[in-house]
Formats: C-alpha cells, sequence, structure tokens
C-alpha cells in the first residue's frame, strides 16, 4: 500500500491496495490523513519518517502495519508505504502458543516417567515395582500418542495424506463407531435412514470418534452421548451431543486448536493428547467440510461436522 502525502499530512493520492484497505472513496482525495483512515497512530508514525519500518497497531481495524517512509518528488512531500503484518503476527502467536503448549503438554508425563524410573531403581516390593512399571508404561504410551497425533497432523497439513473415496452408508459408519465407546456409555443415535456418502470413510470414522471421545471425556458418567446425522441443505450434517458442563462461547473458535485447554486444571487430569478436536478439524477440512461447536440446547456441547454433498 502507499500514501502520497504533502507537509500538511494531506494525502494527494493513493494506490488501489491503500484505498480499499481505509475504505477510502477516490473522489475524497485529496484529504487530511486523519480524516481519510482516522488513524492518529498512523500520522505520527508517518511524521517521525526517520524510524526507518515503525509498526503500528491501528485503532478504528485489527491490524498491524509496518510504516515505511521515503522522500517524494516535490518539498516536504513524502511517500508512505504500508505493509500489512496482520497474519504474520497472528501465525507468530499461534506458533508461540503453540511451543508453549506442547512444552507444557511434554512435561507432565516426562515427570511422571522419571518420577517412576527414579522409583524402580530403589528397593521395592513386588507388589510397588509392578505399580510403577505399569504407570511408566502408561506414561509411555501417552508421550508415544503425543507424537503420533502431531505426526498425523503435520501429514494432513503437508497434503500427504490422500483422500480415498468410497460410497457408504452413513447410518453403518456412525453405529459402528458408536459402538467402540459405548462399552460404558450410552450412545443414543439418530441417523437417517438411506444416506449415501461418497467420502473418506476411514478419515470421517477417525473424526467422528475423536468427537465421540472429547464426549466421553466430559460428559457426567451416568449421562449419555448423543449422535445425530441428517442431511440438511446439500450438506451431511454429524453431531455429538455430551451431557457436561458447556463450554463458553468466547471458547468456541479456539476449542479445535492444538492443545487448547478451557480450563486447563480440570483437563490436566483427562487422558488423552489435546489434540483430537485438532485432528477432526484437519481432516474434515481435507474433505471439503467444515466443523463447529455450539451449545446444546438443555446444557451439554455440541460438536458437529458437514460434509457437501454430492451435486
Amino acid at each position: 500500500m502507499a500514501l502520497f502525502l504533502d507537509d500538511r499530512m494531506v494525502v494527494q493520492r493513493a494506490n488501489r491496495a491503500a484505498r480499499d484497505f481505509f475504505e477510502i472513496a477516490p473522489e475524497s482525495i485529496p484529504d487530511s490523513l486523519i480524516i481519510l483512515t482516522r488513524e492518529l497512530r498512523l500520522e505520527s508514525a508517518i511524521r517521525h519518517g526517520g524510524d526507518l519500518h515503525a509498526e503500528i497497531r491501528l485503532v478504528h481495524r485489527p491490524a498491524a502495519l509496518q510504516v515505511t517512509v521515503v522522500p517524494g518528488l516535490g518539498r516536504g512531500e513524502v511517500v508512505a508505504f504500508l505493509t500489512d503484518l496482520t497474519e504474520l503476527r497472528r501465525l507468530q502467536t499461534v506458533r508461540q502458543e503453540f511451543v508453549a503448549n506442547l512444552s507444557h503438554e511434554l512435561r507432565t508425563p516426562i515427570t511422571s516417567l522419571r518420577l517412576a524410573a527414579e522409583s524402580l531403581g530403589g528397593e521395592l516390593t513386588e507388589a510397588a515395582r509392578t505399580r510403577f512399571a505399569t504407570r511408566a508404561l502408561k506414561e509411555a504410551d501417552h508421550l508415544a500418542a503425543i507424537v503420533d497425533n502431531l505426526r498425523q497432523l503435520a501429514e494432513i497439513e503437508a497434503g500427504k495424506r490422500a483422500l480415498r473415496r468410497t460410497r457408504f452408508d452413513l447410518a453403518e459408519l456412525v453405529t459402528e463407531v458408536g459402538r467402540r465407546i459405548g462399552v460404558d456409555r450410552v450412545v443414543k443415535v439418530e441417523v437417517e435412514q438411506g444416506l449415501v456418502l461418497h467420502a473418506d470413510r476411514e478419515k470421517l470414522a477417525q473424526a467422528l470418534a475423536n468427537l465421540l471421545d472429547n464426549a466421553a471425556k466430559f460428559s457426567r458418567p451416568a449421562m449419555p452421548i448423543e449422535i445425530r446425522a441428517a442431511l440438511i441443505e446439500r450438506e451431511y450434517v454429524v453431531s455429538v451431543r455430551d451431557h457436561g458442563a458447556g463450554i463458553s462461547p468466547e471458547h468456541w473458535d479456539r476449542i479445535f486448536e492444538r492443545f487448547y485447554k478451557v480450563d486447563p486444571a480440570r483437563s490436566r487430569d483427562m487422558p488423552g493428547s489435546g489434540l483430537g478436536l485438532a485432528i477432526t478439524k484437519h481432516l474434515v477440512l481435507l474433505m471439503g467440510g467444515r466443523v463447529w461447536t455450539a451449545a446444546a440446547p438443555d446444557g451439554g456441547q455440541v460438536f458437529a461436522l458437514a460434509l457437501p454433498a454430492e451435486p
């Protein structure tokens, strides 16, 4: 983006990118920079043009800009080149949070594994030795699950997981996956009959299993998990409802991120790698679908996925 200004901070010209970004009508130029953009910080950064590559955060729009000022052709004129850094800064924040969350997720099983190993080195009864060995094996499995799920995510995002589309009955798939956790939990299945999908059956089964596993973790033991599937407005929609405490709306947009926890203290004792919902999201996106969550009408939470129906 480029703005051409005189010594009074009046915009004389602006390229299309700048006009589109600040929503400036061509006929409104020339006019004051503040009137056109409503951004005092931008004017201040341009006035102090000696600070090369200044970075500012705008007030009236959620954006971060890098401002570079060079002399113009006329006396007192300057040209301000603006680079939108918003997406770059967002990605940097995501990376930092991911590293911090991964470190946190690994710290607990590694500490537990170390304590078990140290205990095994001492004089123990046979029962205690078996207990610590079992604990060490459990934590090793937990670490292996985290590494395996991270590998899966990396492969999906890199496009290394090819789709194997087949035709299959949605009711059969939902019922089959529902049985996997139905041993110690009541799973209610409500699926329209005759729904035949053309999709990757294995990946859809994994995505649905992750949603069911998540619902099982956060539902009260005596309460059922409900699965519904139907064709709605040219989308095959599969939803999983739990009867847990629910999730506040401010967390809904981030709940499918890696290791994201609504309540870290509560989640610490929950089994799993913390990557199930993230894998579900990427698997569904790979198949051209979408995922979301919402509050259930009478309490609890609904997690849903939708895949497009064939034209």
